[in-house]
């Protein structure tokens, strides 16, 4: 009996234990994973997992830990060279003392983990993105992402949660052979019927090993996973957030956003996109 319970984090035996697994279900000696960091949900046999002991976890989360700070500090410092360039602008080079305010794009978020939608709701909210953030079951997305759309009314949308390629099961052209690309897929085209144009609603679309080719054809500007490689929770957020801070007027290119994301090209790619943040003036002080 290897004492495996619902909820333990977990690595495989035959995998060496390269990745942090959440146990979500147990059917006898077979185990639903989820990805602790990475968007991936994968099946194992039971007695292939290995409990990870709390030392060893706290090490390897660690090291995740200071990844993403590493990208957080670059995303801003990023961002403050937007802001000095915008303040430049407005100020006609700084002659003039022109105060102005900023509106970043408004981002609905879909996800499959709760847990994750947690953890990015968080860093959207370190970057000073709005967010308006939905936990549902993959399959469950294209029946509820048009009302959401309309209720919402986003300038972004972010369609993820967990996803696998399995290459038993057909090629990466073969929808089957993926656990939940085809619900991706449907909602983007879902999204795609109330708002067509990839400027007016901008689509991420994805998680570990989709089929990027289909998100990208059925409409998302930028989506996972052109190698077919694990993406990390949070490369959704670093993404749209780059479109959210960027103004209007200007591009975001697929440079812009694979130099602040976790995965890099092997596992985010995408179209050029206009930014979504708009200036206004004067600048005025919300009243709580």
């Amino acid at each position: 009996m290897t004492g495996i319970k619902v909820g333990q984090i977990v690595g495989r035996s035959s995998y060496n234990c390269d990745i942090l697994f959440r146990v979500k279900n147990i059917d006898g000696n077979n185990a639903e994973l989820c990805g602790e960091d990475m968007r991936l949900v994968a099946d194992a046999p039971v007695d292939d997992l290995i409990i990870i002991k709390e030392q060893d976890r706290k090490r390897m989360e660690k090291i995740q830990r200071q990844k993403e700070e590493s990208c957080y500090h670059l995303f801003r410092q990023d961002r403050k060279l937007i802001r000095e360039r915008n303040e430049y602008q407005v100020t006609s080079g700084y002659t003039k003392k022109n105060s102005y305010f900023e509106v970043p794009g408004k981002v609905l978020h879909l996800d499959g983990d709760s847990l994750y939608l947690k953890k990015c709701t968080q860093v959207y909210d370190r970057l000073g993105v709005p967010v308006y953030g939905v936990h549902m079951q993959e399959k469950e997305m294209p029946l509820q992402v048009a009302s959401l759309i309309e209720m919402v009314r986003p300038d972004i949308i972010v369609i993820t949660g967990h996803d696998s390629y399995s290459r038993s099961k057909g090629e990466e052209s073969d929808m089957k052979a993926y656990r939940n690309s085809g619900y991706f897929v449907d909602t983007v085209k879902e999204a795609r019927k109330v708002v067509p144009y990839m400027d007016h609603l901008v689509i991420f679309a994805g998680a570990c090993q989709s089929n990027f080719q289909s998100l990208l054809k059925a409409g998302a500007n930028f989506a996972s996973s052109p190698e077919r490689v694990n993406i990390h929770a949070l490369d959704p957020v670093y993404v749209v957030s780059k479109v959210s801070l960027t103004p209007f007027m200007e591009r975001v290119g697929a440079w812009d956003i694979l130099k602040t994301s976790l995965t890099g090209k092997q596992g985010i790619g995408g179209v050029e996109t206009n930014g979504s943040l708009r200036r206004g003036m004067p600048q005025y002080m919300n009243e709580e």
